[in-house]
């Protein structure tokens, strides 16, 4: 009985393992299409412009600014996906999230995950294919891990052979990912990928990267899972909406005080040093609400004569100010404010810390949400809300 029970496990492992090495067929019955061919319905836009990324005819247009992704609204595991891909100009740089976080990662534009390299044969720069870039590589990013197949550098793997089209045309993938095994096909023959990639459930997403790109026919075959671990699987989505464009000063108040130190520079909002501070304030009208961002304060000799606050109101006779306190300069962090009824929660790393409001906060009471930074400069990304329930 005992030996039976056995044989019966070591089978049943030998068909995982088979199933997961086979290359899969599937006819176009097994697929779905990833977009409606009219509006960007079931994606969100991560962190981008509201022009970044536009739907027109089937064809997925993306402008290139700012970096950052556009992600499905849930998450896959195991999954054939194709498309095809085209850069507007030679050079152009792109990407395919597999298996991706909801959020940029701390200071980057990038979601953690596993990135799928689309990128114009127009590239060219030295150590390409060797140990930097190139079009078909398959490589964990900013935090996650894959053992690499064939030629590699690190985590990076290579593809056997060059097989894309340059600008402008059209590309085909095939992305087979299955029990955390990835393999990618470019233009009907495998060349890269890799296996034991954490994570190996989650968002996928497309790539804006400094050039103008094409997608078209996304189309998926979502294969059976749900053996992916806690830790094997990003974090879900807890409803979070951005409100910095990472260009421009759209959804903030400006005036000639606060353009005097407030800048848009590198896809990032920058606070120049100054002795007497401007209020930046935030368009938006937020409920009971968490809102997270990352700053970096520059490193200077006298670190501590910089000071960054942050800033609550309704109306302008009642507000308050949070002074960010346990940041390291010349680094990025990310910070928590969770704002509702009474009380405000900073989180900075292991630092936490409860104000009194001077009013209340509601979904009916709402407040705006503002940034001031003395001293030294200081640089801040990733602004996103969430409604507290």
């Amino acid at each position: 009985m005992q030996i039976s029970r056995i044989v019966c496990i070591m089978a049943q492992l030998v068909l995982v393992g088979w199933w997961s090495s086979r290359p899969l067929q599937a006819g176009a019955a097994d697929f779905r299409p990833l977009f409606n061919g009219q509006d960007l319905s079931g994606w969100v836009n991560v962190n981008g412009a509201p022009e970044t990324w536009s739907i027109s005819n089937g064809v997925v247009y993306c402008t290139g600014k700012p970096t950052g992704a556009l992600r499905t609204s849930r998450q896959y595991e195991n999954f054939i996906l194709e498309v095809e891909w085209r850069h507007l100009t030679a050079g152009g740089n792109s990407g395919i999230f597999i298996w991706g976080s909801p959020l940029p990662a701390v200071g980057a534009p990038f979601l953690k995950g596993i990135e799928v390299q689309v990128l114009d044969n127009g590239f060219n720069i030295s150590g390409k294919n060797e140990w930097y870039t190139t079009h078909g590589d398959v490589f964990p990013i900013w935090g996650a891990t894959m053992k690499p197949f064939g030629r590699h550098h690190g985590m990076r793997s290579f593809p056997s052979e060059e097989r894309s089209k340059s600008s402008p045309e059209w590309n085909h993938y095939r992305i087979t990912c299955t029990n955390g095994v990835i393999r990618l096909e470019v233009n009907g023959k495998e060349v890269s990928g890799g296996s034991d990639c954490v994570y190996r459930k989650g968002y996928l997403a497309l790539e804006s990267e400094g050039a103008p790109v094409e997608f078209r026919n996304l189309r998926l075959w979502e294969l059976e899972g749900g053996l992916a671990t806690a830790e094997q699987t990003a974090p879900v989505d807890l409803g979070w909406q951005h409100f910095f464009n990472h260009l421009d000063f759209r959804g903030w108040h400006t005036n000639e005080a606060v353009l005097q130190q407030w800048t848009v520079k590198n896809e990032r909002l920058e606070a120049a040093a100054a002795a007497e501070p401007a209020i930046l304030w935030a368009t938006p009208k937020f409920p009971a609400a968490e809102i997270i961002l990352d700053i970096n304060p520059a490193k200077t000799a006298n670190e501590s004569a910089s000071q960054t606050w942050l800033w609550l109101r309704q109306g302008e006779g009642q507000r308050i100010s949070v002074p960010l306190e346990g940041l390291k300069a010349g680094v990025y962090q990310r910070i928590s404010v969770e704002a509702k009824e009474k009380s405000v929660i900073l989180t900075v790393g292991e630092f936490r810390k409860r104000h009194t409001l001077p009013f209340v906060v509601s979904g009916n009471q709402r407040f705006q949400f503002g940034l001031s930074h003395r001293g030294a400069s200081a640089q801040f990304m990733n602004f996103f809300w969430r409604p507290l329930p």
